[in-house]
């Protein structure tokens, strides 16, 4: 039994730090790395702009529902068996978008795609507050965050590389090869953290629902959070489009439009390693909402100054991105630390509403974009104006609990 045990990561072992970032990088990788292929996928399929885009918004959506359904499944089965099943439907949906012939193909696809990677990044936040408790918890997702974030720092150079002197299906066949290692490696070296198992019965999901909806405090930093999650969304699914088509950025100098977001979310989440010992997750969650929204006003004055520079739009995400750094990682702590006994279900939720808030709001600044970046700049800056409204109320709810 000893010996069976030791080829599992010990939950104290940095290596498991960087296995879990590996399942939480299906979410951004899907994402980022197709994002220079959306100009060439339009011609190649004879579609338009907002039918490419919609590739995002299906993918977000599939993401979105499927954590209501992959939630309960990890509380009751375990973590290992539900992952490994993501894992799978993954691969097979990677598979199913290289051999698109049509938009219509491609989207069913990556629906399918979003289903199997919605159970890296959510039950990889739920095993994080399994192994590490409520108090450890923020400190490692925010490390976790950072480790993260080497996957959009390398895939939209990775993507126009490939472009270069590969057809676009070459990418989904790279990530279906991600997808397969990710599965032998959680089913060699990840411990099952399952502390408590649930009843699958739908009364008892539906009551743990309802709970979670009912609550104020989770409500406020659910949505709060997801209209800031949203805000990069509708950036990432116009910036192909934005930067390529419209400010003529040559495609392989796309990928380095992205490091700057990629630095300023590693500044973010460093920062927010940092203030977890220092600052309550409240506090925090704050100042992230207020450094957004001093970002996205900043990019609306200088697209509007100079709406020819990439510069304008650069910079100022590299300020949004470091916010999501902060808000992200305590506002995951603040809506699961009520609820170990149920930390997957709670997350599946906090992700449902995330992705299905995100895919809202990218289907719609794709349907309005147009021959402007104007559309995009205008919705992150309601986005998270409505987002630090609500995270505000957050304070207010922590200064009354104390």
């Amino acid at each position: 039994m000893a010996a069976h045990s030791q080829r599992f990561l010990h939950p104290d072992s940095g290596w498991i730090l960087l296995l879990l970032a590996a399942l939480v990088s299906l979410g951004p990788l899907s994402i980022d790395m197709y994002l220079p292929a959306m100009p060439v996928m339009r011609e190649s399929l004879d579609t338009s702009t907002a039918n490419v885009q919609l590739t995002l918004s299906a993918y977000l959506a599939g993401f979105a529902v499927f954590h209501l359904v992959c939630g309960p499944l990890a509380d009751r089965f375990g973590r290992k068996p539900v992952l490994l099943g993501g894992a799978i439907i993954f691969v097979v949906a990677c598979i199913g978008c290289s051999l698109s012939t049509t938009v219509e193909q491609l989207i069913a696809f990556r629906l399918l795609q979003g289903v199997g990677a919605c159970t890296g990044p959510t039950l990889g936040r739920a095993i994080t507050r399994d192994l590490f408790g409520p108090r450890r918890a923020a400190r490692a997702l925010s490390l976790i965050a950072m480790l993260m974030a080497l996957a959009p720092a390398v895939a939209p150079t990775l993507g126009s590389a490939m472009l270069l002197v590969l057809p676009w299906p070459s990418i989904f066949v790279f990530l279906a090869a991600y997808g397969l290692l990710i599965a032998l490696l959680v089913q060699r070296l990840l411990p099952e953290s399952l502390p408590q198992r649930q009843s699958l019965h739908p009364a008892v999901i539906g009551r743990n629902f309802a709970m979670l909806l009912r609550s104020g405090p989770f409500m406020t930093v659910a949505l709060g959070s997801s209209l800031l999650y949203a805000g990069l969304m509708a950036y990432l699914a116009s910036s192909g489009f934005v930067y390529i088509d419209m400010l003529g950025v040559p495609l392989q100098y796309f990928g380095l439009i992205f490091l700057t977001t990629v630095m300023g979310y590693i500044i973010g989440s460093a920062t927010s390693a940092r203030l977890a010992g220092r600052l309550e997750s409240h506090q925090v969650v704050i100042l992230g909402a207020l450094l957004a929204t001093a970002g996205c006003l900043l990019m609306l004055g200088g697209s509007s100054l100079w709406p020819e520079s990439v510069l304008a739009l650069m910079l100022p995400m590299m300020v949004f991105s470091a916010s999501l750094g902060l808000i992200l990682p305590h506002a995951m702590t603040l809506a699961l630390q009520p609820y170990p006994h149920m930390a997957a279900t709670a997350s599946a939720l906090l992700g449902f509403i995330q992705m299905g808030v995100s895919a809202t709001a990218s289907a719609a600044v794709g349907g309005i974009l147009g021959n402007s970046p104007a559309p995009m700049v205008w919705s992150m800056t309601a986005l998270s104006l409505l987002g630090l409204l609500l995270l505000l109320r957050v304070r207010r709810g922590a200064d009354a609990a104390t």
